[in-house]
């Protein structure tokens, strides 16, 4: 075959370290159309990207080339040593260990897209760690509560 083809559609979300409330609205849009920077010149395609003040969701579609595991390092640390450089935050910014990620036929990617959109709204009735278990849990991927959070005592 003379072509390399595909639709992967991949949700990640990821948290503030301690899941600290340091994102702040008055720069949210600068975060994430530096974060939609990174990802677009890796050749990834970004569908929906909002964010909480303790965490954020990327909704995009991932071209083949690069694994999710290294864009995922190369976010989390080009967009910290940003918010660092801009002094958005008091003391040094950090992004939690870890991420999840999800993946979505295309029939889901409408839902998926309004789901990420709607994160200010849906926080106000479920925590991080419920919706974030509740992914987990509806993807069936095996979990410890104990791991899925850092706590300043860790």
């Amino acid at each position: 075959m003379a072509g390399t083809y595909s639709q992967i559609h991949i949700q990640t979300v990821f948290a503030v370290k301690y899941h600290m409330a340091l994102l702040d609205e008055s720069w949210e849009d600068r975060l994430q159309k530096y974060i939609t920077g990174i990802v677009q010149n890796y050749g990834h395609k970004m569908l929906a990207i909002n964010n909480v003040k303790d965490h954020i969701h990327l909704f995009f579609g991932l071209r083949p080339v690069q694994s999710i595991s290294k864009l995922m390092e190369i976010v989390k640390g080009q967009s910290s040593s940003w918010i660092n450089e801009q002094r958005f935050t008091k003391g040094k910014f950090q992004w939690q260990d870890g991420y999840g990620a999800f993946s979505y036929e295309r029939s889901q990617v409408d839902r998926i897209v309004k789901y990420v959109m709607n994160q200010k709204e849906h926080h106000k009735v479920e925590s991080l760690q419920d919706e974030y278990h509740r992914m987990l849990s509806e993807a069936d991927v095996e979990f410890d509560v104990r791991y899925t959070f850092q706590s300043p005592i860790d």
